[in-house]
């Protein structure tokens, strides 16, 4: 019995697989652009293929895939989304255009202003109204929404965004505009904000739902599309979903709300963060093909952000906090009108990829460096099943080389320490610029380009200890074998410190708790492996933005409730802005319900390792490693004939079938018990 987790990236699809008789094991294949699912299915032809079975065989011993989608994430960034129609209040048809003001980087003039998500040509505007208390003051306007429908539709818009002002507090308005718009155009697909995302904060509100409506028609199309694929080739088993929250969800969940799929495969990399190791501050990275991808733990616990953005747009829901620079492993270097040389965001991705694949590609990336540079060996390249172009990667650095006026090997190495330091100010943002030390934490690396760079990065940054996972290459895929179904709901009751109605809270969290609790019955749960986690968005009296506080219910708040919650909110401020204000007033805001369907996964975990004396090298070779010492003969090492309890010193490199790890004099890279490398500095 096998259980599965394909993450698709920017060049490789990666699938992670568990059994107890194989125990960890992880596969790769080219990503497919425009035909996601066949790099899907290509990564279980090779497990099959590595298993001595047939292709349906195989997937009939598959119990779980848990898969990881980058389709939303990429039809954001790239504008492809579908044409969205939003309905709004009349009068206030520019919440879009206007969203909250550019609170960052409000002085780069050098930005134009970003047109809203969805153009006033599409926006329509009705006549009714609700206040903060949810009684109507203007009855809605059952001829504009009729006459906003038939103007949508000469606008051939392929779904429909509805949020009105105070939906959340009554959401009669909303529930009637749904009606109208399915009499008059049965079959269109349609998101209200009110049950989506209900939060007061009208543009985040607003900007949810139109990107929720705007993913329905391609996330729905590629879920069913891949059900349909996996069930032609024998799967006849449970598929899940990463969200971007840090877990799954059913298939149809995710169709119903698209918008949680957005960054969801990055999301996995702290949650295998979280399982590698037990240190209380970790930072967790992952290079991939295009990407570089920082998050963290503190205290243990993932780091949720409301305030995630994609571009100049804010999602509008809250996330893992993950940060990505245009640095991976296909990151294009070029050379700026003003002679200087950039590395990324643009990337050869997985087709026509780096030059040294030969599939087209001409322009010199990031993996043409380290190839040039000797880290990399072009014979071994996923173990060997790929070979790699050591001439063509020479040819494409030479021409980056001429315009630099030097030599190919230094032009290599300068993209390489570029292209480190653009993955050192992704870590820094995460760290010094919240106001942590990233000397103070443990460092997991994550991708098959990441441990060519991590020496160096890890010198710079100070970071004394560091681990180079076994399955580093698949880290985010990992992170889904381990991960939970999570489902999330929230509802406003607006209350303060001095005037707080304890018999109002239990009831509303009853409530809340129920509706997680009747989620995870239908999804198949079993009472004991069912969980809850509650918490409230609370801030100080007239403060504007609102943190999100831990909260203990066990079914009703007892007395002293309101000490241990005003306690929770203090600590917390403290903790993100570093001062707290025990005497001010703080009011409640929002309160929510973390559903958790436990899946198992955190039984998923490799076979334990023998320990052994030290191995041979497998041999030597030149690599660059810098001006100082210039190109170096080092030792070559096997990773996969490294005992638990091993270590070896720099300089040398260790190769894995799918990672490179490259220590730096005055490292020594350890293997644990199951096969990860712990990396310390000697001095």
């Amino acid at each position: 019995m096998f259980f599965a987790c394909v993450d698709i990236g920017g060049t490789f699809s990666d699938l992670v697989l568990y059994s107890d008789d194989a125990g960890l094991e992880i596969f790769k294949a080219p990503t497919t652009p425009g035909e996601f699912e066949r790099g899907f299915i290509d990564c279980f032809a090779l497990a099959a293929k590595h298993h001595g079975m047939s292709l349906g065989d195989f997937l009939a011993e598959v119990e779980l895939i848990v898969h990881g989608t980058t389709v939303s994430t990429n039809a954001l960034v790239e504008g492809k989304v579908a044409p969205v129609g939003l309905i709004c209040n009349a009068g206030h048809p520019d919440v879009l255009t206007l969203r909250e003001a550019p609170r960052k980087r409000a002085y780069t003039v050098a930005i134009d202003f970003p047109q809203p998500f969805v153009p006033r040509s599409r926006t329509c505007e009705v006549r009714g109204r609700m206040d903060s208390l949810g009684q109507e003051r203007e009855p809605l306007s059952e001829q504009d929404v009729i006459d906003a429908v038939r103007h949508l539709k000469k606008c051939k818009v392929e779904a429909i965004a509805v949020c009105l002002f105070w939906s959340i507090v009554n959401p009669a308005h909303e529930r009637r505009v749904r009606d109208i718009v399915a009499r008059e155009w049965p079959g269109v697909p349609m998101t209200l904000s009110h049950e989506l995302n209900p939060i007061p904060r009208e543009y985040r509100r607003m900007i949810s739902t139109a990107i929720n409506a705007s993913l329905f028609p391609i996330v729905s199309s590629y879920i069913t599309k891949l059900g349909e694929v996996l069930h032609e080739a024998g799967y006849r088993n449970e598929l899940l979903i990463a969200n971007c929250v840090g877990g799954m969800m059913p298939p149809q969940e995710i169709i119903r709300r698209p918008i949680y799929s957005v960054m969801s495969g990055p999301t996995l990399a702290p949650i295998a963060g979280m399982h590698l190791t037990t240190a209380e501050n970790v930072i967790v990275v992952d290079m991939g093909g295009t990407t570089f991808d920082v998050s963290e733990l503190r205290d243990r616990r993932l780091v949720v952000t409301p305030e995630a953005t994609f571009g100049m747009e804010m999602l509008g829901i809250p996330k893992v906090d993950v940060r990505s620079v245009g640095a991976g492993g296909g990151s294009i270097a070029w050379v700026d009108p003003g002679g200087l040389l950039k590395v990324g965001p643009h990337s050869a991705g997985a087709r026509p990829g780096p030059a040294c694949y030969a599939k087209g590609g001409s322009e010199a990336t990031v993996t043409d460096a380290n190839v040039v540079l000797g880290i990399i060996d072009p014979d071994y390249f996923l173990g060997g099943r790929i070979k790699l172009d050591r001439a063509r990667a020479d040819q494409a650095v030479a021409r980056v080389a001429a315009q630099l006026k030097t030599g190919t090997i230094e032009a290599a190495y300068a993209i390489y320490t570029t292209s480190n330091h653009n993955m050192i100010s992704a870590i820094e943002d995460i760290t010094i610029n919240e106001g942590i030390d990233p000397r103070e934490s443990y460092m997991i690396c994550g991708g098959g380009a990441t441990a060519c760079h991590i020496g160096e990065m890890a010198r710079i940054l100070g970071i004394k200890r560091l681990m180079v996972p076994k399955l580093a290459a698949g880290l985010s895929a990992y992170g889904g074998l381990l991960s939970d179904v999570r489902w999330e709901e929230s509802e406003i009751l607006h209350l303060t410190g001095g005037e707080f109605e304890a018999l109002r809270v239990s009831k509303l969290l009853g409530e809340l708790g129920g509706k997680g609790d009747e989620f995870l019955k239908q999804t198949g749960f079993p009472p004991e492996r069912r969980a809850f986690e509650f918490s409230f968005q609370g801030r100080y009296l007239y403060q504007s933005w609102d943190i999100d506080v831990p909260l203990e219910f066990d079914g009703e708040l007892g007395p002293g409730s309101l000490e241990k919650l005003l306690a929770a909110f203090h600590r917390t401020h403290e903790r993100i802005y570093t001062i707290k204000d025990e005497s001010d007033v703080v009011e409640f805001t929002t309160w929510k319900v973390r559903a958790i369907g436990n899946t198992g996964g955190a039984n998923r975990r490799g076979r334990s390792l023998a320990t052994g004396g030290r191995p041979m090298p497998k041999g030597r070779r030149p690599v660059y490693l810098g001006v100082g010492l210039g190109l170096t003969e080092i030792p070559i090492y096997d990773g996969q004939a490294i005992a638990a309890g091993v270590g070896v010193d720099g300089p040398a490199i260790i190769e894995e079938p799918t990672t490179t790890l490259l220590m730096l004099p005055g490292q020594t890279a350890t293997s644990d018990s199951h096969g990860n490398y712990i990396v310390e500095l000697r001095r």
